[in-house]
């Protein structure tokens, strides 16, 4: 599976956080908190389409770019999937209040506090104990959004599916404003309630009144990021800046823009921006929560596994919420400690008080058992899931590989098919393509064809918005289409970041391309962390089987196929294969 992020937007009271000067400031942490090791992802977008003025109409001021003509949103709604991209919980920045020419005070965070004393027979009991608790405790005072894999990759799906499959989306435009963001829902007031595109539009007038309002700049900014994600319109990322470098013109030290252009910034793949961003807008304001979060999900991205622990458990000290619990459970995932990840899972959802936070956690819980090869249970999150969101992509997504695992695959090709339709994202496209090729009926090799092609059409225009899509291209590319491609998208992508899944892409092209002895140290590096993943233990298996490690190789596949046997079908079949060889050759 692709790596997960999550979409995820907690709403907030706007009564009781703690700000700098009441005692505290960054290095002054509430409570024990998750503790985390480390952190999971937000997976971003892109910049392409009109470069317009935010707000058609609004006098320009702070030597801000003229007004221009204002883009539609384009036809569908922004639940992504990605079984693969890392989960993430996005956050929901309803930060300290700043005033000026009318701008909204900011919400701010509720459920501070600390956990119970820790065991001491068990180094790892207390921080288990206290991660579990807190999400039990947070998770029933905060709402959660919907996850989105791929989440703003997603508005070039749409783009991409328009061209391939005609009109896209449900007619729901206007989804709402509590299923959007890696980054955060936009914050309270206007927007925090109803439709997010008569929320944007009323915005738009306030500050053709106010154009000097630079709050509610920062705040249009950021509901831009928001519809393009929800609305699959790329054309507002560049609104989305030219919003927020209007708030920070106006007031240089916004903490909301800041951490609004940070999301920004990863939206479009750009985690070394992001970190910069981030780390400017905590400077202004440490309990920032979209700043907070966009940090760790930017140091996981770059591989800085250890920096996104300690980033996590500032998070969790300052903002404790759904954003933090999952993000904590998917780094104890990672490495390796299912167990703990399953706790903090489950006790959040026993504590969702939303049909959002029922799919986005028990979709969550799904790819997890699925990871574990337990395909039963996945089926069962799976369909709590979609019991509270019928229409939840992720859900629909992770139910189809879960059904092709258990031997379903007339559902599976079924449900990937419902999928692809709406969102052909390169992850649900290539197991939609594995899956005919697997069956072989008359037609579907050409099917699985199509699928690949519509993955180079899906990177070819994601380049071209102005996304970095290398990631996503290295790892279609090398079983499904030019390996040297493949290889080139696989370098480029290590160059800027070194986390597992980079080193898995880079391995497993070098190896399609006949370069094993170089392949070899990437692999390794890939499961190093303990992060239990069928797909990298098949890779590293395969590619010690080719520089001699027979030994390895045979305890590497069997790794994989004991944990998840149905983890791809033609990798599957591929992993059976060599260790039926290799045992044969002993």
């Amino acid at each position: 599976m692709p790596p997960r992020t999550t979409d995820s937007a907690p709403e907030r009271r706007d009564d009781d956080h703690p700000r700098p000067d009441q005692g505290g400031g960054a290095a002054d942490e509430a409570g024990d908190g998750l503790r985390p090791d480390s952190a999971g992802v937000a997976e971003g977008g892109t910049g392409g389409g009109h470069d317009t003025d935010p707000v058609p109409g609004a006098v320009s001021t702070g030597g801000a770019d003229s007004p221009g003509t204002e883009t539609g949103a384009a036809n569908g709604t922004g639940t992504g999937t990605g079984t693969g991209t890392e989960s993430t919980p996005g956050t929901h920045d309803h930060d300290r209040p700043r005033t000026g020419n009318g701008s909204a005070a900011e919400g701010d965070p509720a459920g501070h506090g600390g956990s119970g004393p820790r065991p001491e027979n068990d180094p790892g009991a207390g921080e288990r104990v206290a991660a579990v608790r807190r999400a039990a405790d947070g998770g029933r005072r905060w709402r959660a959004a919907h996850l989105a894999g791929c989440a703003a990759l997603l508005a070039l799906a749409l783009t991409g599916g328009a061209v391939a499959f005609g009109s896209v989306g449900d007619g729901r435009a206007g989804a709402r404003v509590e299923a959007v963001s890696a980054g955060g829902a936009p914050p309270p007031g206007v927007l925090a309630r109803g439709d997010l595109d008569s929320g944007i539009g009323a915005l738009q007038k306030h500050l053709r009144a106010q154009p000097r309002d630079f709050g509610s700049w920062a705040t249009l900014g950021i509901a831009y990021v928001e519809q393009a994600r929800t609305n699959g319109d790329p054309s507002r990322y560049p609104q989305a800046e030219r919003a927020l470098k209007r708030a920070l013109e106006l007031d240089p030290g916004n903490d909301q823009a800041l951490a609004g252009r940070a999301a920004l910034a990863a939206a479009r793949h750009d985690f070394t921006g992001a970190l910069k961003d981030a780390d400017r807008a905590l400077r202004q304001n440490p309990y920032n929560e979209r700043a907070l979060c966009t940090r760790i999900d930017a140091l996981v991205e770059l591989g800085r596994y250890e920096d996104a622990a300690e980033a996590a458990r500032t998070a969790d000290g300052r903002r404790p919420g759904v954003p933090v619990f999952t993000r904590y459970a998917y780094v104890q995932e990672l490495r390796g400690d299912v167990r703990t990840a399953r706790d903090v899972l489950e006790r959040a959802l026993e504590a969702a008080d939303s049909p959002a936070d029922t799919a986005y956690v028990a979709t969550a819980l799904g790819q997890l058992a699925w990871n574990q090869g337990e395909y039963t249970a996945a089926l069962d999150h799976y369909a709590r899931a979609l019991a509270a969101d019928e229409d939840y992509l992720p859900a629909l997504e992770g139910r189809a590989r879960a059904q092709a695992a258990n031997g379903d695959r007339g559902a599976a090709v079924e449900g990937l098919e419902q999928v692809v339709a709406r969102f052909p994202l390169p992850g649900p496209l290539v197991a939609l393509g594995e899956l005919y090729e697997d069956r072989g009926a008359d037609g579907d090799r050409a099917k699985a064809g199509d699928q690949y092609a519509l993955v180079d059409a899906w990177t070819s225009l994601a380049r071209a918005g102005g996304v970095n899509a290398d990631l996503d291209s290295a790892m279609a590319a090398a079983d499904h289409g030019d390996k040297k491609e493949a290889l080139r998208a696989a370098r480029a992508e290590w160059s800027r970041r070194h986390s597992v899944h980079t080193a898995d892409a880079l391995a497993w092209a070098l190896h399609v391309n006949g370069r094993d002895e170089e392949a070899l140290p990437y692999a390794r590096r890939a499961t190093a962390t303990g992060y239990r993943n069928a797909g990298f233990l098949y890779h590293r298996g395969i590619i010690e089987r080719a520089t001699g490690n027979e030994r390895e190789a045979r305890d590497h596949l069997k790794a994989a196929l004991d944990l998840n046997p149905g983890f791809s079908p033609l990798g599957a079949r591929e992993a059976r294969t060599a260790l039926k060889d290799l045992e044969g050759s002993r």
